[in-house]
């Protein structure tokens, strides 16, 4: 299965980095009431934890707290969309189990590479059901890189629902390259699949 890893990953390091690294604590102080605030907060947290290169613990935050900032239910259904109807309960159950993991797997080690970068937030503008927030990841000896957040407005506060990277929106690349190795392999074997990298 293709993994979009060269911007896309640069942009993670925003993205999964303040999610992964934050404690619990300090992600009750993320001000998730404002979209601007809600992803400099992150990156703040994310980016500082990042640096004291602990993959392990990166990892167990990580997953903690992917549910937490992420509307991760959202997400994974938006990736499996075509298929959801035809799925029994246990099926979708052992899929929404297996994303987090398969998240972190696919990512967290990668992360590391871009402990030095920083995540600027340039601007916000609304979206439908919350905000799109404009970001540059700029890391030394590298051109910046846009990184488009979609942020959702829930009762909780924001909370991330997609990430455009230097044009590529990756939920749409990743339900594609879901979508293609469902049709090659079927879903149980996707479930497997997300299960070995997790």
């Amino acid at each position: 299965m293709r993994i979009p890893f060269t911007a896309a990953t640069i942009a993670l390091a925003g993205l999964a980095a303040p999610i992964a690294l934050a404690t619990p604590a300090s992600a009750a102080a993320i001000n998730n009431q404002d979209p601007q605030a809600f992803i400099s907060g992150l990156s703040q947290e994310g980016f500082g934890a990042l640096r004291g290169g602990n993959r392990a613990a990166a990892k167990v935050k990580f997953r903690d707290l992917l549910s937490q900032h992420f509307a991760i239910d959202q997400i994974g259904d938006r990736l499996i969309r075509r298929w959801k109807p035809t799925l029994k309960p246990d099926q979708l159950a052992a899929y929404q189990a297996a994303l987090p993991n398969y998240v972190i797997g696919i990512y967290a080690d990668r992360l590391f590479e871009y402990a030095d970068a920083d995540l600027k937030v340039i601007r916000s503008q609304p979206a439908a059901n919350g905000a799109a927030v404009v970001t540059q990841v700029v890391k030394k000896g590298q051109q910046p890189i846009t990184a488009i957040w979609s942020v959702t407005k829930t009762p909780a506060g924001y909370k991330v629902s997609n990430l455009t990277v230097a044009g590529i929106n990756l939920a749409l690349t990743q339900a594609a390259d879901f979508d293609a190795y469902i049709q090659r392999n079927g879903f149980d074997k996707l479930v497997a699949f997300m299960k070995s990298k997790g």
